[in-house]
């Protein structure tokens, strides 16, 4: 479980500090998919960085299964978080190949057990067969997907991914949003996405936030969350991309069959 406890956290920018979260909390229980939503510059990303332990925390706290990351005088160095982060233009070595790219993480594994953790996860991801090529090779979804294995390899206790769909087509995002899903559910792993764009955030979610201004508006199911928005504001915002597209709909959990067919 993730426990985000009032955090804050701000910036030095021209010789002042500038705050990009104020007082944020939220839980995401263990094997859930959690989306934070909003325009550029609200603090999406920034709480990735927090909660990776790339950023010191000005106040609050963050725990994962109960253990204290950050706060109260506690900041565990990122390497020992148990925290895998996929990276927005995914960072992948463009002299490896891909199982070069999955197993990088694992070289304190033997050969054998590194070899067959690769394995596992390429095959997992749909990438069978491909373990041979570069980088450049790939199309801009396959190498979403060795992203997202090198991320998985070391069995992470949390991932987290920024804008994992930024690099991809108009017409690849919404199909690989809902890949993307069944692929943690697959898994079994805990993730927090950030992303700007609602449909995507609708289609791989159990639970979605709000954030504006560094401050979590509102964090509900994406069924609470379409049919109930806590402003007007949160309404036109989420509403805004003709959202409701029949795959999306599928994922309004909670909803009666009525409303998602």
């Amino acid at each position: 479980m993730l426990e985000l406890d009032r955090i804050s956290l701000s910036y030095a920018t021209d010789g002042c500090r500038c705050a990009v979260l104020r007082d944020l909390s939220l839980s995401l229980e263990a094997g859930q998919i959690a989306c934070l939503l909003g325009a550029s510059g609200c603090g999406k990303t920034s709480v990735l960085r927090a909660i990776a332990g790339f950023e010191p925390l000005d106040g609050g706290s963050i725990r994962l299964d109960g253990r204290l990351l950050s706060g109260e005088g506690v900041r565990i160095e990122p390497e020992h978080r148990r925290v895998g982060m996929m990276f927005q233009d995914y960072a992948l070595f463009p002299h490896l190949d891909v199982a070069a790219n999955v197993g990088f993480g694992l070289r304190r594994l033997d050969a054998a057990e590194r070899n067959r953790r690769v394995r596992a996860l390429l095959d997992l991801v749909g990438l069978t067969g491909q373990e041979a090529r570069r980088p450049h090779e790939l199309s801009g979804g396959q190498q979403q997907r060795v992203a997202l294995a090198r991320a998985l390899a070391p069995e992470p206790e949390l991932l987290l991914l920024d804008e994992p769909f930024s690099n991809l087509d108009v017409d690849a995002r919404e199909r690989l949003a809902f890949e993307l899903r069944d692929l943690l559910k697959a898994a079994g792993r805990t993730a927090l996405v950030v992303t700007h764009n609602q449909a995507e955030a609708f289609a791989v979610a159990d639970r979605i936030g709000i954030l504006r201004e560094g401050r979590l508006a509102q964090w509900d199911t994406p069924y609470g969350m379409h049919h109930h928005p806590a402003t007007p504001e949160i309404a036109a915002f989420i509403h805004r991309e003709a959202l409701m597209a029949r795959r999306a709909q599928a994922n309004l959990r909670g909803a009666p069959d009525s409303v998602a067919a």
